[in-house]
């Protein structure tokens, strides 16, 4: 029985014979419209041989891994020291001092505007004082040759407070031989210390004959800031009647008025009391020397 030829053996150190070639892929890549690789079409990572006996493990590299572009790179060791001198560093220091410099600069333009606007309302007393007893300090002595009976015992009060200081004082005035008082006089002066009294002190003042009818209102020159002289005259020559007059003065946030009123009746012994005008200098004469007495 004969068998079939058999082939002739391969040397065992020959090259081997080269097979079939490959089969291409039946379905090619599809393209997509999503901008990362899909995991279809991502290439598998790169494998590490295994290690040898004497082969050290490695460490993959820094850097994002194929097919995720979100992962951020590796950091191996510590984390890098900023720099302390020169460069940005520098920089970092000047930016430092100028935030100190500019909350140092504020803080001194708040305190100016602090202490500029206290010195700005502090009260303007120009030197005057409120005496605990005005008529001592007073001088009315203008009248004392019409009244030349003088009150032993005038009323005096004072009040002493923050915000303000006053005193007063009242007298009675009487001519020679009369039994009771023929005219009166009060005197205020008021320290403002809190409130500038101008603009209500303006107000009444000036517009005075406004609200009080039958009363005449004139600005007096040369006597504080501002001064107004109010009068009224009832006794159209007759015994009965009233006689009025009013200085009030404005200095600074001081203030001070003397006020003179005599009042006829057919029981008075006085039947010709001095004419307003009379009355309007003296009160003017009197008011100027008082205030020159009141300033320490």
């Amino acid at each position: 029985m004969s068998t079939p030829p058999q082939q002739p053996a391969q040397p065992a150190d020959g090259p081997p014979q080269p097979g079939p070639p490959a089969q291409p892929p039946s379905v090619p890549p599809q393209p997509t419209a999503y901008p990362y690789p899909g995991p279809q079409s991502a290439p598998p990572p790169p494998q590490s041989p295994p290690p040898g006996p004497f082969q050290p493990l490695t460490m993959p590299a820094a850097g994002p891994q194929p097919g995720n572009p979100y992962a951020q790179p590796a950091q191996w060791g510590p984390p890098p020291v900023p720099p302390t001198a020169g460069g940005s560093g520098a920089a970092g220091r000047a930016v430092l001092w100028a935030v100190v410099g500019a909350v140092v600069a504020s803080a001194a333009w708040a305190a100016g505007v602090f202490l500029i606007g206290a010195t700005a309302n502090a009260a303007d007393l120009r030197g005057y004082a409120a005496p605990s007893d005005l008529c001592s300090r007073a001088d009315y002595g203008s009248f004392k040759d019409e009244y030349t009976a003088s009150d032993s015992t005038p009323t005096h009060s004072s009040l002493k407070d923050r915000a303000l200081e006053e005193s007063y004082c009242s007298a009675s005035l009487k001519k020679s031989g009369s039994s009771y008082a023929d005219a009166y006089l009060s005197l205020q002066v008021d320290l403002h210390k809190k409130t500038d009294p101008a603009p209500e002190f303006t107000a009444t003042w000036k517009n005075y004959g406004r609200s009080h009818t039958g009363y005449d209102v004139d600005a007096v020159e040369d006597i504080g800031d501002e001064a107004y002289l109010v009068t009224q005259d009832t006794t159209t020559g007759t015994s009965s009647g009233s006689r009025y007059a009013t200085l009030a003065v404005r200095d600074g946030w001081v203030t001070y008025t003397m006020t003179y009123s005599a009042y006829l009746s057919s029981y008075d012994s006085d039947k010709n009391p001095p004419k307003i005008d009379e009355i309007s200098d003296w009160l003017k004469t009197d008011t100027r020397n008082t205030l020159d007495r009141l300033k320490d």
